[in-house]
């Protein structure tokens, strides 16, 4: 029942963007890039400005790129065996690689291990906001109708904001710089909206599509991808990074996480398989109902 508590705050704020784009109609494209480039980098500033990070999250930003480039390479692997496109390979590794622990992990890791598990969780939501923030918009870039190669995606990462949201929070947290009251209010405020927001565009673009129409065989691969080998390879790295038993249980739970929603912002923002990552977040998200208390049992 507590983990019902968790799930249906997500859940309302779905419904609330499906509902408004159903009944009113909404230029998604529009209000995603807004969601994007206006809010997302506050977002970004103020959790690297206001949490201080030690050698002790090391191993934690270790995790969270080993496991996402894992999963990229595996899903290369399975383009080349399927003779995936370009634009299909890179929807699924936006689908596939990158998890949902900010909206959705943080509170299940505060319900799960308390402020020590919290802590370590939003050091992991940090960096996988960094990576989507790059590595993400990189291969959404790529998978773009409009591409031209590899410099193009590279141009693209270079104007994506998020970036520079981290290098400031980090540059003002080193340097002691502070930052007056009132401007800390405008941030939080707008750093508060963010993750509604991209929530509510989510269920906006999910009420344009419809999932009987998206390819099942590759949202079979993407699902199976995100919710049991992606928690499979986190277990082998727990196995190898010297880390106290509760982060390691942290580690496999927040690798079962659902498809990140910030992937359905890109591959809209680029237009690379939008229906399809649209769908990998929404049936995940479903699933999760069933596969994480699994999982809770597994590893708890």
């Amino acid at each position: 029942m507590a983990f019902l508590q968790v799930l249906l705050p997500v859940f309302m704020i779905f419904a609330i963007g499906f509902i408004g784009q159903k009944t009113l109609g909404f230029d998604t494209k529009t209000l995603s890039k807004m969601a994007l480039y206006l809010l997302s980098p506050v977002l970004v500033f103020r959790t690297f400005y206001t949490n201080a990070f030690s050698s002790n999250h090391l191993y934690i930003i270790l995790y969270t790129f080993l496991l996402c480039f894992a999963l990229i390479a595996f899903v290369y692997l399975l383009s080349w065996i399927k003779k995936f496109s370009r634009a299909e390979t890179c929807g699924m590794i936006l689908a596939a690689s990158f998890m949902n622990n900010g909206n959705y992990g943080t509170p299940v890791a505060l319900l799960l291990f308390g402020a020590a598990g919290f802590e370590y969780a939003v050091v992991l939501m940090v960096v996988q906001s960094l990576l989507m923030g790059t590595v993400g918009v990189y291969y959404a870039a790529k998978g773009s109708p409009e591409n031209a190669g590899v410099k193009t995606a590279l141009r693209a990462v270079i104007k994506m904001p998020i970036l520079y949201g981290a290098i400031f929070g980090l540059s003002f947290q080193f340097l002691s710089i502070p930052v007056s009251s009132s401007i800390m209010e405008a941030v939080d405020l707008v750093a508060n909206a963010t993750v509604p927001v991209i929530m509510v565009i989510l269920g906006m673009q999910l009420a344009k599509i419809s999932i009987r129409n998206a390819p099942k065989e590759k949202l079979a691969y993407a699902i199976g991808i995100k919710l049991f080998l992606s928690p499979l390879i986190a277990f082998g790295l727990t196995l190898i990074l010297p880390v106290d038993p509760m982060v390691k249980q942290l580690m496999i739970i927040m690798a079962a996480m659902p498809t990140a929603a910030n992937t359905t912002m890109y591959a809209l923002e680029f237009n690379t398989e939008p229906d399809f990552v649209s769908s990998s977040t929404l049936i995940s998200t479903l699933l999760t109902i069933v596969s994480l208390p699994i999982m809770f049992w597994i590893v708890l």
